[in-house]
């Protein structure tokens, strides 16, 4: 398997401790800056409100499989949790952007780190992305 990051987040959140348990906790302005390289995949990106943003959290550790998650005081095994601290330290956050410059994107509900390579960027889509959206319709 091969990533190859296509940018890097210009986040305020310098250490873990920094940032919020939830990029919607937070109205922090976050830049997403992504590489030349792959600029033009942004085309007609400032049509849309919301995007989701993969990351991957270099800080994380990958060796715990078990988290005592924030306010709880149980240990739980990572897959049940959003804890950065897992085999894969893949971040997933839907922003909402503020603004777009060329291969700059201002977001708002970011929780990545300074830093942070980005792996992906998707549109956000209500209809399919949303549970409430979904219950009750058949597959």
């Amino acid at each position: 398997m091969i990533l190859k990051p296509i940018g890097v987040v210009k986040s305020p959140f310098k250490t873990q401790n920094d940032a919020p348990r939830q990029g919607r906790f937070s109205d922090a302005v976050s830049e997403i800056v992504i590489f030349d390289e792959y600029a033009d995949g942004l085309h007609k990106i400032e049509n849309l409100r919301h995007i989701i943003v993969l990351y991957w959290m270099d800080k994380a550790s990958r060796d715990k499989l078990r988290v005592v998650p924030p306010g709880e005081t149980e240990e739980r095994g990572v897959f049940t949790t959003r804890s950065p601290s897992r085999p894969n330290p893949i971040g997933l956050c839907v922003v909402e952007i503020l603004e777009v410059e060329r291969n700059r994107l201002k977001v708002r509900w970011l929780d990545a780190l300074d830093g942070s390579p980005v792996i992906d960027i998707k549109k956000y889509s209500p209809e399919i992305d949303c549970v409430n959206q979904l219950e009750g319709q058949q597959p």
